[in-house]
């Protein structure tokens, strides 16, 4: 088979590739530069399959980007992503590992980010988060590692959360607000004993 004619798509990214004057496939345009394509070119079957492979792959790999781009993303947030756009196993293996061998995916350094955010900016307790990063995949000994909470910031901060809460708790009786404040701190992902000293403290 011989390569008659290469033309661009609408997409500038991407090319049609005619084999005997005939249109076989489209492409990346720098796949079509990575093997050297050019107009009469002749080419095997086997050859073929090797570019569409990678071209496919390159999609997966592109896919896999994007979804990174807006914010840091789990090692299972990524994989669930690329499998719900119906991506080969084999393919999304392979985008993931580019991806960690760049570090655009590193769970570590995402747990670190997630736990700063969600302890900081949402005041949630540690088994609150360390739930959350359970369910988006991340390795627990990667937590346990990274997860370190200082008992005494831990509570500074429920103590902050509970004092603004029990505002709305005036009304009720001490009971109530006992019960409502640590239902509360517990949602909020708060261990036991800094939801009990908290509510020693203020209560």
């Amino acid at each position: 088979m011989i390569i008659t004619d290469i033309e661009p798509q609408k997409n500038k990214n991407r090319v049609n590739i005619y084999l005997d004057d005939e249109f076989a496939f489209g492409l990346d345009r720098e796949i079509s530069y990575k093997y050297r394509l050019y107009i009469g070119q002749e080419i095997e079957k086997k050859f073929i399959e090797k570019i569409l492979k990678t071209d496919e792959r390159n999609k997966v790999i592109n896919s896999a980007l994007g979804y990174l781009s807006y914010r840091q993303r789990s090692q299972q947030e990524v994989f669930q992503k690329l499998r719900s756009k119906d991506y080969s196993h084999e393919d999304i293996e392979f985008a993931i590992n580019y991806c960690i061998e760049r570090n655009y995916i590193n769970d570590i350094e995402f747990a670190r980010s997630f736990i700063h955010d969600k302890s900081k900016l949402n005041k949630y307790g540690s088994v609150r988060i360390k739930y959350d990063l359970i369910k988006k995949g991340v390795d627990k000994s990667i937590i346990d590692q990274v997860l370190q909470a200082d008992f005494e910031e831990e509570y500074s901060t429920a103590l902050e959360v509970a004092e603004k809460k029990l505002a709305s708790y005036r009304s009720d009786d001490k009971n109530s607000q006992y019960r409502k404040l640590g239902g509360f701190l517990q949602r909020r992902g708060y261990p036991y004993d800094v939801v009990s000293k908290v509510l020693r403290e203020l209560l």
